[in-house]
């Protein structure tokens, strides 16, 4: 019989989800739509009836999307990866005398398979006892992380396992520096004499300016009282300090008849090019894998739009499986594991 600290811990890697297939697109869109955390579509008995009619609408217009990105979003490989490669780095870490793992790195999607709570029940039935929901949402919202931590709640009072989270992680110094470790390899995209500061001229910006892009989020999350915002900018405070770049902030892939967080990030490379900026990195900070918002929005949309105004977009590389990264997540867990008393 294994000890409570020798049974091999879960750890539940929590993100948004995608499709998987261009037939996958109406239904993933109608799970979206249906959570009233994200967006509030009239009356709660009108919520799922109108996310239908929405999804429906919007379904072909976001097929077109998808088919430019491969026909399916890479989130879940991604993820995946993610947890691979995060369960190597703990058992690594933390080896044990008998056969078993110390730790076993699961994934579990909000809109889209595997679902949550499909995880959870798969969890249970493989013998997990101890299990530790990680956020993959850096910074924390009631509409991402708060709602995939409620359908983790909901769950797991059916599973006899003891449970935990870690629910934000924004000003961990291994995130930050993996962030500043993309915008360094970013800059050096760029002609190495356009990666000195910035300088202001006649003709406007020099060098090369930053663009940190979030995924939006209505105001009125925020106005009663959400830390997203908060968050983001002491993610880009303490990111800033370790590359003196010459930043800017704006939010992207707003949705629905509510007002969203300005400006926009079309807004913004706008509104840049018209001061003269030649030259933009663009950091997707609220995003730790690649998915539809920065295949298409940046790299397609974004980056026809800068041409289009005479200026040179690049973007940054998303998180993925960057190294530093999964030495964040892996510090993150033996932290609260330690703290938990379910590791030594």
């Amino acid at each position: 019989m294994l000890t409570r600290t020798e049974r091999t811990i879960g750890i539940l890697l929590l993100n948004l989800g995608g499709p998987d297939s261009l037939q996958a697109v109406r239904p993933f869109l109608y799970n979206l739509f249906s959570d009233r955390k994200i967006i509030k579509l009239g009356p709660p008995f009108l919520q799922k009836p109108m996310a239908w009619l929405i999804s429906s609408l919007r379904s072909g217009k976001t097929k077109a999307m998808y088919r430019l990105i491969g026909g399916k979003s890479p989130i879940l490989d991604i993820t995946k990866a993610q947890a691979d490669a995060l369960e190597k780095a703990l058992n690594i870490s933390h080896p044990t005398p008998h056969a078993s793992r110390a730790f076993k790195v699961y994934v579990g999607m909000r809109y889209w398979r595997p679902f949550i709570e499909d995880t959870v029940r798969q969890m249970r039935d493989e013998g997990i006892r101890s299990v530790l929901a990680v956020s993959l949402y850096p910074h924390y919202s009631l509409a991402t992380t708060g709602s995939a931590m409620e359908r983790f709640q909901e769950v797991i009072r059916e599973c006899p396992m003891e449970s935990s989270s870690i629910s934000s992680w924004y000003n961990h110094p291994l995130y930050v520096a993996a962030v500043a470790d993309v915008i360094k390899k970013g800059l050096a995209s760029f002609t190495p004499s356009l990666t000195l500061p910035p300088q202001r001229g006649r003709e406007g910006w020099g060098g090369v300016h930053v663009l940190f892009s979030a995924h939006s989020l209505p105001v009125r999350i925020v106005k009663a009282g959400d830390p997203y915002v908060s968050h983001i900018k002491a993610t880009i405070h303490e990111v800033v300090k370790k590359t003196g770049s010459r930043w800017h902030l704006s939010y992207q892939s707003k949705s629905g008849p509510v007002k969203w967080l300005e400006p926009s990030t079309e807004e913004k490379i706008k509104e840049l090019a018209e001061d003269g900026v030649k030259n933009l990195l663009v950091v997707p900070i609220s995003f730790v894998s690649d998915h539809i918002e920065t295949l298409y929005e940046i790299d397609i949309l974004y980056k026809r739009l800068a041409e289009a105004v005479g200026m040179k977009l690049i973007r940054a590389e998303s998180l993925n499986t960057n190294p530093l990264f999964i030495e964040a997540l892996k510090e993150m867990v033996m932290k609260r594991t330690r703290e938990l008393g379910w590791t030594g």
